[in-house]
């Protein structure tokens, strides 16, 4: 089969759902994005699996499901979002053993296969039938604002903007620590702003 690869193009609150937040794919020929509604585990999930440098105190589930994998012999190949029924997507996640080469195909919520493909740098990929079904043609104005998963308010955004580099590393220390990972992403945004006008 013809499957086309996807990208993560940003996390959102979801503007249709209370609590929950809407993961953005898209294909990068033709633009068309897919919108995935997820919950907020799965959220901070998947925005620190991209986040590599912000490791969490205590392994998450999809943390310790990616270390036994790997223990396992196994390597995550891929992401296949095959099917959507009624508005729920479906996907597998591929497996292959590095020693024996076995492929072993898991069933898997979208949000827990992606957020597993993320720790794997796998491939997310899906049929031309799913595109066509659930895919929408936008464009994003602001391609950062998109890609930054867990923005609060403007004024929260201020209040960083004030803070000095070490302030805000000492904030990002404590946010870690306590498990607030909405906010930890948040001021590790703040501080790649800053490095990057830097440079």
């Amino acid at each position: 089969m013809d499957y086309k690869q996807l990208i993560i193009r940003g996390i959102s609150y979801s503007q249709t759902q209370s609590g929950a937040y809407a993961l953005l794919l898209e294909h990068e020929e033709t633009h068309i994005k897919l919108p995935v509604v997820i919950g907020n585990f799965e959220a901070q999930s998947i925005s620190l699996g991209l986040e590599k440098d912000i490791h969490p105190p205590r392994p998450l589930t999809h943390d310790l499901f990616t270390k036994f994998i790997v223990s396992a012999n196994y390597e995550l190949v891929s992401v296949i979002i095959y099917q959507i029924v009624d508005g729920v997507f479906f996907s597998n996640i591929n497996f292959k053993n590095k020693i024996t080469e076995e492929e072993l195909i898991l069933d898997a919520r979208t949000s827990d296969a992606v957020a597993m493909a993320v720790r794997f740098d796998a491939p997310i990929f899906t049929t031309q039938q799913v595109l066509s079904e659930a895919g929408i043609l936008l464009e994003l104005e602001d391609v950062s604002k998109e890609e930054q998963p867990f923005s609060e308010t403007v004024q929260n955004e201020d209040n960083l903007k004030s803070l000095s580099m070490e302030e805000l590393q000492k904030l990002l220390d404590e946010a870690v620590k306590e498990e607030d990972y909405d906010t930890a992403l948040e001021i590790q945004e703040e501080i790649k702003r800053r490095k990057k006008k830097i440079d």
